[in-house]
């Protein structure tokens, strides 16, 4: 990592940003200096400009997309390079009012019925029951579910919030079960612990890429038309 990359990295720590937002504004510096083939400290505010203008006139990047890499862009200029450009000022990006994809009750039963590994399966579940964030459903821990009181603490979700959600009867039937096949002590949905160990020696939680790639098989798989996602699932 170079010097230039670590102070924006520790700048973008010390405004307090999530992790999933310093990356993506990390990746919109490197896209632009990759664009220009040089150091982003060395590009100018005309050179910025016309690179705006070619995301917004020639890809034709979606709204929110330009909206993070202008957020980025702007970010490291202002408080890493203290530089202020009007260009900064100017750009504006309407944000798109689109209506989200809403699986039917049918259509969730038939895709989480193609998912045949039961961690993929319970973790869904969870998702879709309790209307989680996938981030969310995969850092469930076992202290987090409350059967007294028939909730679920989400800790550190959109926005580094903490809050509670109902927990259905059947979620918390099926989450105890699950629990039972590994045991583990921290993890409500371990990942696979290394050869020879148990699961409950498993160090991190199942991978998101590996949820979103199973629920992608199962949507595949269960003939489900709609262009959904994981996220779906809390829409539903």
């Amino acid at each position: 990592m170079t010097p230039l990359r670590q102070r924006m990295v520790e700048d973008l720590q010390l405004r307090g940003l999530s992790e999933k937002t310093q990356d993506a504004y990390v990746r919109a510096v490197r896209q632009l200096a990759e664009h220009y083939g040089k150091s982003p400290d060395r590009i100018n505010e005309e050179e910025l400009r016309q690179y705006l203008l070619y995301l917004k006139n020639d890809k034709q990047v979606a709204s929110s997309t330009l909206n993070v890499t202008l957020n980025g862009i702007k970010f490291f200029y202002q408080h890493t390079l203290r530089r202020e450009w009007p260009t900064f000022d100017l750009v504006r990006s309407p944000r798109e009012k689109k209506l989200p994809v809403v699986l039917s009750a049918a259509e969730v039963r038939r895709i989480l019925g193609c998912l045949y590994r039961p961690r993929y399966r319970a973790c869904l579940t969870t998702i879709y029951s309790c209307g989680l964030r996938l981030q969310e459903g995969v850092h469930l821990q076992v202290r987090d579910i409350d059967g007294d009181r028939m909730v679920v603490h989400v800790r550190k979700g959109k926005g580094a919030k903490d809050r509670y959600v109902p927990l259905p009867m059947l979620t918390l039937k099926m989450l105890r079960q699950h629990w039972s096949t590994h045991r583990h002590p921290r993890w409500l949905f371990p990942a696979s612990a290394r050869t020879n160990l148990p699961p409950s020696a498993a160090m991190r939680p199942i991978h998101v890429s590996s949820v979103q790639k199973a629920f992608k098989a199962a949507l595949q798989e269960s003939g489900v038309q709609k262009p959904a996602t994981v996220h779906t699932l809390r829409h539903s």
